[in-house]
């Protein structure tokens, strides 16, 4: 029986380190997608002087909808954004102005943080936006990653290139390097924290550094709490939201 039972995990454990590219990137996309989801979070914006923490709720169904309020601090609190589909929309109490962020725009720091508009907008399935090829393989932190070279497969995304470090137990991207289509490094990003929550793996704090960004600290995104597959009532994602 002892003899059975260590076959049988050797055998499985084979078969989970042996994952096609295919797979690896469906089973990362869903641990990291869900069909909606309820977060709150804080994010960390390291300057040269000083730390900001602004305080978020988030509310997103698919990949084309999303609505964030922000809860702190003071002269933060009630400024809200609505995504729809390609679309973005900002309102701001203090001017009590709803704007769309547009064109060039969307490349613009969100608060100050190393995130752009765009980082948020791509919320989509990395199996719809890029193809994939296998590096090879390296220990980090004593756990196995896999390596993946990632080339868009359409036109007009913010990084046109990536590699990702993906570890082979939780199926995330623990490391990434965002390339611009020459090459050049744009971002690097990195996640920890990751725990099971809801039969998936899921990391509670995201690391995001602009490399173009002069005396960057990084930006820490902080996942308080968070719910999948929630119901979500469609009026959420109305622009007479954001004013209310």
């Amino acid at each position: 029986m002892i003899i059975w039972l260590s076959l049988l995990m050797t055998l499985l454990f084979g078969q989970s380190d042996q994952l096609s590219v295919e797979e690896i990137i469906v089973a990362m996309d869903n641990n990291l997608n869900a069909k909606s989801r309820i977060m709150k979070s804080k994010m960390i914006v390291k300057g040269r002087r000083s730390t900001r923490t602004i305080e978020s709720k988030n509310w997103v169904v698919g990949a084309n909808k999303a609505f964030t309020e922000y809860l702190s601090p003071p002269r933060e609190a009630g400024t809200k954004m609505l995504k729809l589909d390609d679309k973005l929309w900002t309102y701001s109490p203090q001017t009590d102005r709803v704007i769309q962020i547009s064109g060039h725009m969307l490349r613009q720091s969100v608060m100050g943080s190393d995130m752009s508009y765009n980082d948020m907008m791509e919320d989509r399935p990395i199996q719809d936006l890029y193809n994939a090829t296998l590096e090879g393989s390296v220990n980090m932190n004593g756990r196995k990653h896999w390596i993946l070279y990632l080339e868009a497969k359409i036109d007009g995304l913010s990084y046109p290139k990536r590699r990702s470090w993906i570890d082979v137990e939780y199926l995330l991207p623990m490391k990434e390097e965002l390339y611009a289509k020459s090459g050049k490094l744009l971002k690097t990003a990195a996640m920890d924290g990751v725990k099971k929550i809801q039969d998936r793996w899921f990391p509670s704090r995201f690391l995001y550094k602009d490399e173009l960004k002069r005396n960057s600290k990084g930006t820490e995104w902080v996942i308080e709490d968070i719910s999948f597959d929630m119901n979500i009532p469609s009026n959420r994602f109305t622009k007479a939201m954001l004013r209310k």
